[in-house]
Order: C-alpha cells, then structure tokens, then sequence
C-alpha cells in the first residue's frame, strides 16, 4: 500500500461567508496541489471539503498520513467522535444536532477505504506545505470575496 502524505486548510470570511480551501498531495518526490472554493460557507465546511477532494483524488486505497491545522477535523476522527455522531444519526453526545453531517459522512465513506493517521499542526507557523495550503485557500477564498 503507497503512503501518502496530505496537508490540507481551509479559510473562511464572515463564517459563514466566502471560504476557500487547499490541499497538498505528496508521493515519492511527487506533490499535486489542489484547491476550490465557495460564495457563501463556513470554515468548518471548508476544512472538511479539503480533506475530502485530497483524499478522492487518490486513484487507490493508500496509507495517508494527514496533516490539519483544524481541531474539528483532527480529533473529530482520531477520537472517533464523527464515527459516535454518524451511530446516533448525526447527534453528538450532548443531544445537539452535528454539524455538517453531509460532509462527515462522505468523510467517513473516504476513511474506510484508506488507512488514515491524523496528525494536527500548528497554523500560520512553521509548517511549509500548511502555509502552502493556507495561501491557497485564503486566494479561492478571496476570489469569490465581493
């Protein structure tokens, strides 16, 4: 199984408000950027979204190891919270509805098809390829921007 390592960010004006999104791909000496954006988001979505198109533009089931500045995605999955909303029909424990069950339960669908180790890094730090990342959703965010 090829391990590849993701780093991904999302970036959001107004939450909600026009939001963008950027994700690195890196195989074997190789990276493949991509990034997309909304008019009217939230920086969670966009997050989320990042994560998502970077994991469905692997061709086949791969070890990734993900790099996120975002808390909500990182130990929504390391510490199996989204796995408990998605069982109780996207209700987290404290009775409240989960927040954008669409996305978590595509999210979840790419997670069982690859093997998936988060790692959480700081933002806006000294992290290259999450600064990477950052300058391009914060461009996708700034194009849909009025």
């Amino acid at each position: 199984m090829k391990t590849v390592e993701i780093y991904t960010d999302g970036a959001c004006s107004g939450n909600p408000g026009p939001g963008g999104w950027g994700a690195i791909l890196r195989y074997n000496g190789v990276e493949k950027e991509l990034s997309g954006g909304e008019e009217q988001t939230t920086n969670n979505r966009m997050e989320l979204t990042a994560v998502i198109k970077a994991l469905e533009a692997l061709k086949e089931s791969c070890a990734v190891e993900l790099y996120s500045d975002s808390k909500y995605v990182v130990e929504a999955l390391e510490k199996g919270w989204a796995e408990g909303w998605r069982k109780r029909g996207w209700v987290k424990a404290d009775k409240k509805p989960a927040l954008n069950p669409d996305l978590w339960q595509r999210l979840l669908e790419l997670c069982e098809k690859h093997s998936l180790r988060c790692h959480w890094v700081k933002g806006h730090a000294e992290n290259e390829f999450n600064n990477r990342c950052d300058a391009m959703a914060v461009a996708m965010r700034d194009s849909f921007a009025r």
